[in-house]
């Protein structure tokens, strides 16, 4: 689905990978393609268009279910021990491209409590991105919560400008992004903290393989300014400017004018951004499993202080 509205043109699928399953389904929007034709959580994709996905990639397989308002494209799926082909037809669906809620942890030593985290997940930098996050840290801070995580897992990014504003969010100042070619840095993207709406709390950035482009501008900046924590593993890797430039044949080029490169001077392109810890195989990517993880000391990926996640 393409990402780049607050209505999307696609299934209305959102999908993340499995290290042993391979791809699989994260949520069918309500009301959409792929939530009217039965697909759900859980679910494997096997094929898209004939295209196997074993090895694929979340953000490759992103791109083959784009496409136009009106166009079909054919999923092979495993649900449950049974396989299903579907055709699906491509339209707008309704996105909010934010999921928010209250975790608390364990009590520590010193606070026998626990603390309120606030948990907001992205799955998109369409044109309601940055302030449904705005929105998300408002409402979230208004019930007392003491830090907060932001879940960048299998967003495959979207609009570069959201993407600038959602790290203004979070930082008080400093460099963004550098727009780089062959000659050097060409422009920079920073802040003076004008629009900062929390630049203080305790943050941890969740990262993937699934985690592309403005997403890895965003994660970025905010580990190389030292506003965040990242956990999980290294993004995919795109990190290259492109142009189409339209032929008299009526076909097109693609040229790379340009890369982005962190605060830090990292080249994303191919290499992505580096967590500063891994997470466990078995961390969930929904909301409800995160607060399983912090608040069930039997969890198999417990987190048992609120420090062992933000130090």
């Amino acid at each position: 689905q393409s990402g780049t509205r607050n209505a999307v043109t696609g299934v209305g699928l959102s999908i993340g990978k499995d290290k042993s399953s391979g791809l699989v389904v994260v949520s069918a929007a309500t009301g959409g393609p792929a939530n009217k034709a039965g697909i759900s959580p859980g679910d494997l994709i096997l094929a898209i268009d004939g295209t196997d996905m074993k090895g694929m990639q979340v953000y490759d397989a992103a791109e083959l279910l784009k496409g136009p308002e009106g166009s079909e494209v054919e999923i092979f799926l495993q649900h449950g021990s049974e396989l299903k082909r579907l055709s699906l037809t491509r339209e707008r669906v309704l996105l909010n491209p934010v999921k928010s809620r209250i975790c608390k942890s364990l009590s520590t030593p010193g606070n026998d409590d626990g603390s309120l985290i606030g948990y907001i997940k992205l799955t998109s930098f369409n044109q309601n991105a940055s302030g449904a996050v705005r929105e998300a840290i408002e409402t979230l801070r208004g019930r007392n919560v003491k830090a907060f995580v932001l879940d960048l897992r299998d967003n495959s990014g979207g609009l570069f400008p959201e993407g600038i504003e959602i790290a203004k969010i979070w930082l008080e100042k400093g460099v963004i992004v550098y727009i780089c070619d062959s000659r050097g840095v060409t422009d920079v993207y920073d802040t003076d903290g004008s629009n900062a709406a929390a630049p203080s709390e305790p943050l941890a950035v969740l990262v993937n393989k699934g985690t592309a482009s403005a997403s890895e501008i965003l994660a970025g900046a905010l580990k190389d300014n030292k506003r965040a924590v990242v956990f999980g593993e290294p993004t995919y890797g795109k990190g290259k400017i492109q142009s189409v430039f339209e032929l008299s044949d009526g076909s097109g080029l693609v040229v790379t004018v340009a890369r982005y490169e962190t605060p830090a001077h990292t080249d994303i392109d191919k290499v992505g951004v580096a967590p500063d810890h891994p997470l466990p195989a078995s961390f969930p990517k929904d909301e409800d499993g995160f607060c399983v993880c912090i608040e069930d000391s039997s969890s198999s990926c417990y987190l048992n202080q609120l420090s062992t996640l933000f130090s």
